[in-house]
């Protein structure tokens, strides 16, 4: 349990943190294709005797490298190659490992093992998070620069092509961090929910930073020990719980949430009958 907590609570952190940047770029889909494509990569590495991070962060890659490659030599349009390669190389990881003979359960690749993570893992994970963090950390201005204005990034000097591909290689860094934690099919939950949350709670880029890792760390702690008292899967429990909370701002942000705005707006009308008789 105690490694389950840590190991989920670094993985929502460093999720939440890159989840800012997908939310404002619209690279939801994207993160979508690289958390799956890297199954393939996980059961060719189990097959080798290598570390599952090495072929997951190798495929990873691959799949940023294949869309970029469609999107940019043919007609096909970035969504349509999205779907493409990814659904591709998931399906040949879901084929990698029905033909794979092994006394290990390889499902747990798809649906995440929080509480098989072992000692040499939550290091692995450590140090993978620890270096997509900084990369993040450091490169701060220029992603939400970026994110905001490429043309005005490419006017003093950045260069967005190279900023895009810094994004995309974190996104396939921190993929791999949360695979052991949720799987590949609910990484993507924990790519986009806490930015999307923030997003709803704050106007400003800054706040985003801090409110989406905070509210992502205290919902996997919330999941973990929901999953322990309940005797449920912990990965899913973590994203429901993401998505609870995520469901209430959007009901009750008192900028933006949907309740919110409607209080607002009878509030508006009474206040400005009442000016008029006066």
């Amino acid at each position: 349990m105690v490694r389950a907590l840590v190991t989920t609570a670094v993985a929502a952190v460093v999720c939440a943190v890159l989840s800012c940047w997908l939310v404002l770029v619209g690279w939801s889909l994207m993160g979508d294709a690289v958390s799956h494509a890297v199954l393939p990569g996980v059961v060719l590495a189990y097959i080798f005797g290598a570390p599952f991070a090495l072929g997951a962060l190798v495929f990873g890659l691959l799949a940023v490298g294949l869309i970029g490659l469609i999107r940019g030599t043919s007609r096909v349009k970035e969504d349509a190659a999205i779907g493409i390669v990814f659904t591709t190389l998931f399906a040949l990881g879901l084929v990698l490992i029905s033909v794979t003979p092994s006394q290990t359960d390889l499902n747990h690749i798809i649906f995440g093992n929080i509480l098989g993570v072992s000692e040499g893992d939550l290091i692995q994970i450590a140090i993978l998070a620890a270096i997509a963090f900084g990369l993040l950390i450091v490169k701060r201005r220029d992603l939400t620069l970026y994110a905001f204005d490429p043309t005005h990034a490419f006017a003093i000097g950045l260069s967005p092509r190279m900023l895009g591909a810094l994004l995309l290689g974190v996104l396939a860094l921190t993929a791999v961090v949360a695979l052991q934690v949720v799987g590949v099919v609910l990484v993507v939950a924990m790519l986009i929910i806490p930015g999307a949350t923030a997003y709803l709670l704050t106007d400003r880029f800054g706040r985003m930073l801090v409110i989406a890792p905070v509210m992502s760390a205290l919902c996997s702690v919330i999941g973990i020990y929901l999953s322990y008292w309940i005797d449920a899967a912990s990965g899913g429990l973590v994203v429901v719980v993401q998505g609870c909370v995520f469901a209430l701002v959007y009901l009750f942000s008192p900028r933006q949430g949907v309740i919110g705005k409607r209080l607002r707006a009878r509030r508006v009308p009474s206040g400005v009958g009442a000016a008029s008789t006066r």
